[in-house]
């Protein structure tokens, strides 16, 4: 699917999710909290990965690590009803293969999703991938943010509550002993993990500070490969590994550093998703090892454009167009 095919149209939120329907969500939490685990249990899952091996996924952790910008709104991702209704509007669009999420908003769209087949609705989580975000310790702007601990859902959760994978945020900056740190969380979580046959999407990004004491991420070939071939190690066996990663120029050396399956990831929302369209069509003609997407501003928070209409660009690159 070609950019022509992403259309301009202003996206509603109230149009998708009402106020009164996301008010039910709080009191649904409120008069019986432990429903989300019977909804998780009893959920149609998808097959571990489809008929084609490929995956796209919906990225939405990233609040849990303090960032809520996209493109020039550096609050955009703080309106949880308006964050809750892009996902629905894209999933039942069938445009995603699952979502990526921290667990409250994970048990958010498994409340809404059942106050939506209350109603006489189709699921929208039906069929779909339940991906937990594991560690979010290391805040945006934190002294310790290279320090990056699991402060979500456990492993033995993750299995409790059906979820079909858990994804690991891994920046490494060399003059950083802070990195050390999040490389024994992730090892000791990959291992964990691995007891539950539950696959696990590491992402490892080579990170540099900057001028303002943040850290930016280092977008190159050989130092992206170097540090997939440290993630790919880690824990006690790869065989439920995959690697989230970033494309770059000459990412043909990236994806050869490994026989792991790799999905794309999006970065920041430029507002305008040509660039990102092209990053993923040469990201997914680098090697026959990468496998999908895992994209969540750019395709959320897409600026003008519908984002039904750009995850559905993406989607047809990853399963209709190789």
């Amino acid at each position: 699917m070609s950019l022509a095919a992403v259309t301009a149209e202003p996206f509603d939120s109230e149009a998708v999710l009402s106020r009164t329907l996301f008010a039910d969500i709080t009191r649904l939490r409120v008069a019986e909290p432990d429903l989300v685990m019977e909804l998780s249990a009893r959920r149609q899952r998808a097959a571990p990965l489809g008929p084609d091996g490929k995956l796209c996924i919906l990225a939405a952790d990233h609040v849990a690590r303090g960032v809520t910008s996209s493109g020039p709104d550096p609050l955009a991702m703080l309106d949880r009803r308006d964050l809750l209704a892009r996902l629905v509007h894209v999933l039942r669009c069938g445009a995603a293969d699952g979502v990526l999420a921290t667990v409250d908003v994970l048990e958010e769209l498994l409340l809404l999703d059942h106050l939506v087949q209350e109603r006489g609705d189709a699921s929208f989580l039906g069929g779909r991938r339940l991906i937990a975000s594991l560690n979010r310790g290391g805040l945006a702007g934190a002294a310790w943010e290279l320090n990056d601990p699991p402060t979500g859902a456990s492993p033995r959760t993750c299995a409790r509550l059906s979820l079909d994978g858990a994804k690991l945020l891994l920046r490494v900056a060399l003059e950083d002993r802070d990195s050390l740190e999040t490389l024994r969380h992730a090892d000791a979580l990959i291992t964990a993990m691995n007891e539950y046959r539950l696959p696990v999407f590491v992402e490892p990004l080579p990170v540099r500070r900057v001028a303002d004491g943040g850290f930016e991420l280092v977008r190159e070939a050989e130092p992206l490969a170097r540090l997939v071939g440290v993630a790919s190690a880690l824990g006690d066996s790869s065989r439920y590994l995959w690697l989230k990663l970033p494309w770059c120029e000459d990412f043909q050396m990236v994806a050869g550093a490994t026989t792991l399956p790799i999905v794309l990831l999006g970065g920041p929302s430029a507002g305008e998703p040509r660039q990102l369209l092209e990053q993923v069509r040469d990201g997914l003609a680098a090697g026959e090892n990468v496998r999908g997407t895992m994209v969540g501003r750019g395709v959320l928070f897409p600026g003008e454009r519908d984002p039904a209409s750009v995850a559905a660009a993406i989607h047809g690159l990853v399963h209709e167009e190789r």
